[in-house]
C-alpha cells in the first residue's frame, strides 16, 4: 500500500481524505493518541485512534517504536500541539517492538554516551534523526558547490602504499595471516610476498592523488573515508572519519582562502535553509544543555548564534607569528590559566589558543597562516623570505568559534629541488614517491589545495560536543562494534 511522508502531511495546507502513513510509535497515550514518526521531519503526527472499536490486543502492541500503518482522514487536529492529525480509520501493526525489552526509553532521557552503546538504534531519536538529516543535508550541499564551480570529483584509493601526512599512525593491509606471515632473513615482514607485492595501509588523505588530477583537470574534490590509526580516546578523534579535499591548480594561498571561507559559509547556509526545523531542535537542546553547566563555562553564544556568526562576519586573516605574539601577551598566558603555555615562536598551537583568538580576542572566525615548517607537513610551500631560525611555509588553518580549527590546507611545493630536499630530510623513501615527484617534473605550477573533516564540520552545525555523535556508527580505540 503507498503511503504519503510525513513531512508532507505537516505542511498540508487542507484537510486530505484517505491518507496512508508508516512509520514508528514515538509514543501511545489515553489508549487514542498515537504519535508516529516515520524520519522524513522531526516532527511526529498524531493519529487518533477509536479505542473503543480497537480489539484491546491491538492496543497493547502500540509500543514504543512498534513499526505501524495508519489509514485515515487527515483532519484539523482538536488539540493543542499539531495542526493536523489523522482520524483513524484502519491500523495494521508491522513490526512489534517488546517494551519491556526495548533499550531505549525515552521518558527517561538516556544519556549520550549510553546512546552510544545502542548505535544501532539511537537514530530513533529526536536529536539524533536530527543530526543524520543534518548531516545528509551537508554532504548533498558539498557536492553541490563544488559542481556548480566546475569541480570534478576524484575517487582516490583507500588503500595506499602512500602516507600523506609523514605521521606514520596508518592501519596495515594484508592478507598475510596474523602469525604467520612470511620473513626476510633479518626477520622482517616480506611484504612483496603479499597481495599487492608490498606493504600497503588504509589511507590518511586523498590529497596527493587529488594533486595529480588538479593538474591536469584544472580544479577536483574527494570526499569519502579516511583513517588514523591514532590512540586518541578524545571527543575530537576517530579512527574512521570522512574528509573533504579540495585541490586547484594555478591557486596560491590567498586564493585557496578565499576558496575555502566561501565553500564553508556556503553550506552552513545551505543547511540553515534546508534544516530550520531540525537545527531549531538541535538549538534548543543545547541551550538546555548550557544551563546545567557553571555560568562560567557557558557558551556565550547559542547554535544558532554561531552558525550566523560565521556567515555574518569576514574571516580575519592572521599571521601565525602575530598570532603568538597576541596569545603570548594574553592575559590567560600571563596568568598561567593555558594549559599549555605559550613561551615561544614555533609551539605547536592548542585548541584552547585557537578558541582564545576566535572568541575572545578577535570575535570572528580567523584563518591563521604561514605557519613554522617544522611542525608542517613536507608537501607545503616553503617561504622564501623567512629567516633561517624562522622558516615557514604557505599553510592555512580556519578556527572556528566553540571547536578550534575546522580546515588545514596550504599552498603546495611545486619545486621539485625543495620538494626532494624536505622529503630527504624527513627520511622519507624518494621511491615511494616517484608519482608524485612526476608532477612537478612535468609541467609544474603553483597549486593549492585544504582539508576538511566532515565530522568536524556536522559537530560545529549540529552543536554537539562529542564527535562520536554525529557519524553514524563511531570507530575509536578499543570499538569497532556494529
Amino acid at each position: 500500500m503507498k503511503h504519503t511522508k510525513i513531512k508532507d502531511l505537516l505542511n498540508s495546507t487542507k484537510p486530505i481524505d484517505n491518507v496512508t502513513v508508516k512509520g514508528w510509535v514515538r509514543t501511545f497515550r489515553n489508549n487514542q493518541f498515537l504519535a508516529i514518526n516515520d524520519g522524513s521531519v522531526i516532527h511526529n503526527i498524531q493519529a487518533v485512534v477509536d479505542f473503543e472499536n480497537t480489539s484491546p490486543e491491538t492496543l497493547k502492541r502500540l509500543t514504543t517504536s512498534a513499526a505501524v500503518l495508519v489509514t485515515g482522514n487527515l483532519a484539523e487536529s482538536q488539540g493543542a500541539g499539531q495542526k493536523f492529525e489523522i482520524q483513524v480509520k484502519h491500523l495494521e501493526i508491522l513490526g512489534d517492538s517488546d517494551a519491556e525489552k526495548y533499550p531505549i526509553q525515552l521518558r527517561n532521557k538516556p544519556s549520550l554516551e549510553f546512546l552510544r552503546e545502542q548505535a544501532h538504534l539511537r537514530v530513533r531519536t529526536n536529536a539524533f534523526g536530527a543530526i543524520m538529516r543534518v548531516r545528509s543535508v551537508l554532504s548533498f550541499a558539498i557536492h553541490q558547490y563544488f559542481q556548480e564551480k566546475g569541480f570534478v570529483y576524484v575517487n582516490t584509493p583507500i588503500i595506499t602504499g602512500s602516507d600523506a601526512e609523514g605521521a606514520g599512525e596508518m592501519f596495515h593491509v594484508t592478507s598475510f595471516p596474523v602469525n604467520d606471515a612470511p620473513k626476510n632473513d633479518d626477520g622482517s615482514v616480506n611484504y612483496k610476498e603479499d597481495f599487492f607485492g608490498k606493504e600497503t595501509n588504509l589511507t590518511v588523505s586523498g590529497q596527493l592523488e587529488a594533486e595529480t588530477y588538479a593538474m591536469a583537470l584544472g580544479q577536483v574534490y574527494t570526499f569519502g573515508p579516511t583513517f588514523r590509526a591514532e590512540n586518541s580516546n578524545t571527543s575530537r578523534h576517530l579512527a574512521e572519519f570522512w574528509m573533504v579535499e579540495p585541490e586547484v591548480a594555478f591557486n596560491n594561498l590567498d586564493d585557496n582562502m578565499d576558496l575555502a571561507e566561501d565553500f564553508i559559509q556556503y553550506v552552513i547556509k545551505y543547511a540553515l535553509d534546508k534544516c530550520p526545523d531540525d537545527l531549531a531542535f538541535l538549538n534548543q537542546r543545547l541551550t538546555d544543555e548550557e544551563k546545567t553547566k557553571p555560568a562560567a563555562e557557558r557558551s556565550e553564544m547559542s547554535l544558532l548564534e554561531k552558525l550566523n556568526f560565521v556567515l555574518e562576519n569576514n574571516f580575519k586573516r592572521v599571521s601565525y607569528t602575530e598570532a603568538i605574539d597576541i596569545l603570548k601577551s594574553s592575559k590567560p598566558n600571563k596568568n598561567k590559566k593555558f594549559n599549555y603555555i605559550i613561551e615561544e615562536w614555533g609551539a605547536d598551537l592548542q585548541s584552547e589558543h585557537e578558541r582564545f583568538l576566535v572568541e575572545k580576542h578577535f570575535k570572528c572566525p580567523v584563518i591563521l597562516y604561514d605557519y613554522p615548517a617544522k611542525i608542517k607537513a613536507f608537501y607545503m610551500r616553503l617561504n622564501d623570505d623567512a629567516p633561517q631560525d624562522r622558516q615557514t611555509v604557505r599553510a592555512m588553518d580556519i578556527l572556528f568559534p566553540g571547536i578550534g580549527e575546522i580546515v588545514g590546507g596550504s599552498q603546495r611545493e611545486e619545486r621539485l629541488d625543495i620538494l626532494q630536499q624536505k622529503i630527504a630530510d624527513l627520511g622519507i623513501d624518494e621511491k615511494e614517491l616517484w608519482w608524485y615527484l612526476d608532477t612537478r617534473r612535468f609541467g609544474t605550477a603553483v597549486h593549492s589545495g585544504f582539508g576538511l573533516g566532515f565530522e568536524r564540520l556536522v559537530l560545529f552545525v549540529t552543536g554537539m560536543t562529542n564527535i562520536r555523535d554525529v557519524i553514524p556508527f563511531p570507530r575509536t580505540p578499543q570499538n569497532a562494534e556494529f
